[in-house]
């Protein structure tokens, strides 16, 4: 079996199957079962819950807050800065100048109700803005208590080097899942350097339930698609947490139950082909 836990930034021990949250609706008719959502994970054992200023613009973190606070002493929430707007996603922009990154994390923290981000995470790197200057922002706001542990989020393995250069750095929250390798040289440098990798969308909606070997794999287990690829997330790399995302109980349970399946070699080596390039 994987091993079951991971200690972020060297200090926080955490269960490796997290949750995201930014599927949590926070509107009023909405709230009360969001709410509930996020309390059944930590009811689950859940210990890491991700969360973003640009899931609506704050309201997801004042949902977390609203259900969690005070939060249990095991619970790392993490939550992202670096991007303005407001509606819908594509109305967004990346701003990673550090006075608008200072201004967000000391909203986050009023919103979140806590006196540090035990885990702070850049959401995009700014093209208009000198990595240095806002890693460097993330890293005065560390040194000036109001940051625990520093993280990036969709980055290179060089711009994560140049990062590490000036602070360092807990963790990397990019894309990946079966289906999808990209950034699997990020993810060999986080394992090298003992770095989170949090792969955000880790489960291949539509595709995994369809795919002959997952499907095959589900059935020997006795569990589904979904619970295979995070099965496979597990077992891929110690270092990767994946953190699933859902607005539903019962899609949550089914998620957090996708620790308990291990896989076999043969198992994992058959999924493991799947998102190979072929030569």
């Amino acid at each position: 079996m994987p091993t079951p836990t991971f200690r972020v930034g060297g200090e926080h021990e955490v269960r490796r199957l997290g949750f995201g949250a930014m599927h949590l609706p926070t509107g009023p008719a909405d709230r009360d079962e969001s709410r509930a959502v996020a309390r059944r994970a930590v009811e689950l054992g859940v210990e890491l819950i991700d969360t973003a200023y640009m899931y609506g613009g704050g309201a997801n973190e004042e949902l977390l807050a609203e259900a969690l606070h005070p939060y249990p002493a095991n619970l790392l929430v993490t939550t992202k800065v670096g991007v303005e707007g407001s509606g819908p996603p594509a109305d967004w922009r990346l701003d990673g100048r550090p006075h608008v990154l200072r201004a967000q994390v000391d909203n986050a923290l009023r919103r979140l109700r806590v006196e540090r981000l035990e885990l702070l995470q850049l959401h995009r790197v700014d093209p208009e803005v000198p990595l240095d200057d806002q890693v460097g922002a993330l890293a005065l706001l560390r040194e000036d208590g109001k940051i625990g542990h520093i993280g990036l989020s969709e980055v290179s393995v060089s711009e994560l080097s140049r990062a590490r250069a000036i602070t360092p750095i807990a963790s990397v929250q990019n894309r990946y899942h079966l289906f999808d390798r990209e950034h699997e040289p990020v993810l060999a440098a986080c394992e090298a350097a003992d770095i989170a990798f949090l792969p955000w969308r880790p489960i291949a909606h539509g595709k995994a339930g369809a795919d002959p070997d997952v499907t095959a794999v589900a059935a020997e287990l006795g569990a589904t698609p979904t619970q295979v690829c995070l099965a496979w997330l597990l077992a891929r790399s110690p270092v990767v947490l994946p953190i699933p995302g859902t607005a539903r109980r019962a899609h949550l349970e089914e998620n957090v139950a996708a620790a308990r399946f291990g896989l076999t070699t043969a198992q994992f080596d058959r999924l493991d082909r799947l998102g190979r390039p072929t030569v």
